[in-house]
């Protein structure tokens, strides 16, 4: 609905970083989310996106194992 794009394209316009986990990005409205934000963007995915040229950093895997690797 036009409230939640609207939402998130504020959100992102804010971010200092956008963390993407588990999208090939090529679902649209989603996939142009990306389009309203100047902060870094790391992409996790198991295959490549149209974005991982333009992503600060790639992590090649699936979201679930490399999220489970992260310790705080």
């Amino acid at each position: 609905d036009p409230e939640t794009i609207e939402g998130a394209v504020r959100a992102l316009s804010e971010a200092d970083l956008v963390i993407v986990g588990g999208t090939s990005l090529v679902v649209y409205p989603a996939a142009g989310l990306l389009d309203y934000t100047d902060a870094p963007v790391v992409l996790i995915n198991k295959s490549a996106t149209a974005f991982d040229s333009r992503a600060a950093l790639v992590i090649d895997g699936a979201i679930g194992e490399v999220l489970s690797q992260i310790t705080v």
